[in-house]
């Protein structure tokens, strides 16, 4: 129940995060921003990771996050990249199936899912694709928008996967930081390589800074869940969030929620009282 309960939480804080994303993705290029998103995210984690302490931390937990930063990084570029050139009914469905991943991932440890897992996941996939549908949109750039998408449904899976070992050995938040010191290393090396620069992003520097926030709030949540019963089942409450983000936009924006979306909705949360059953 802790591990739903978590990536309920997670939820909340991704569907907020790429609900603020929409606004400053436009002012400036994916890499910049991504750079100050992650920043902003580590110099909150580090008073938490010195209160928790990195007594823990052994070379495989340091192994486990710096992977998981790698991952972090391609995922996070893929995520921006999607909705940057993608309209959201397209980019949210295949973003949101990490869970697949996720389970995936377990089965190969040795946690075999079983059919109440796989009907959660059809569930809360089924109503992502629901609520995210935007008939009449046409997309040029559509099978780019797919293939970025795609790239970051399956490295945060893998994120997911790797932070929640990291975790299990060194704690929540030291796992979280080394991942996410790689990722903002791993992406300014390459604005360094493409000699790109952070002037045009530093406008947005107080909107970055509450979406670095709520992506450690988010990120956080579903590495905490592996030192939990069933931390899969993190990963896949927090599918649900382009479910919130679509409700925040028709809420806050004035943007019309179809019946059919609705129905998604309620379809999701079907999926994720599921989980819930068998906790």
């Amino acid at each position: 129940m802790i591990s739903l309960f978590l990536g309920l939480a997670a939820a909340l804080g991704w569907g907020l995060h790429d609900f603020l994303v929409r606004f400053v993705s436009q002012k400036a290029e994916t890499g910049p921003l991504l750079a100050l998103a992650l920043g902003s995210g580590a110099i909150l984690l580090l008073p938490l990771t010195i209160w928790e302490g990195w007594g823990a931390v052994t070379p495989q937990a340091v192994a486990l996050a710096t992977a998981a930063g790698a991952a972090l990084a391609l995922a996070s570029v893929g995520l921006y990249r999607a909705f940057m050139i993608g309209p959201v009914g397209l980019v949210a469905p295949i973003c949101g199936a990490f869970p697949l991943g996720a389970l995936a991932l377990a089965w190969a440890e040795g946690r075999v899912p079983g059919a109440r897992e796989w009907l959660a996941v059809a569930l809360i996939l089924g109503g992502i694709a629901l609520v995210a549908r935007q008939p009449g949109t046409a997309q040029p750039a559509r099978g780019s928008a797919i293939l970025w998408a795609a790239l970051a449904a399956a490295c945060f899976a893998l994120t997911f996967h790797l932070s929640q070992g990291a975790a299990r050995i060194a704690g929540t938040f030291p796992a979280t930081l080394l991942a996410r010191l790689t990722a903002l290393v791993l992406v300014l090396a390459a604005l360094a390589l493409r000699r790109d620069s952070l002037r045009p992003a530093l406008r947005q520097w107080r909107w970055m800074g509450l979406i670095g926030a709520l992506d450690v709030i988010a990120i956080g949540c579903v590495t905490a869940a592996g030192r939990q019963m069933h931390p899969e089942y993190a990963a896949i409450a927090a599918s649900s969030f382009g479910v919130v983000t679509i409700l925040l936009a028709w809420r806050f924006l004035a943007e019309r929620l179809r019946p059919l979306q609705a129905a998604g909705a309620a379809l999701a949360f079907a999926g994720i009282t599921t989980l819930a059953a068998g906790s």
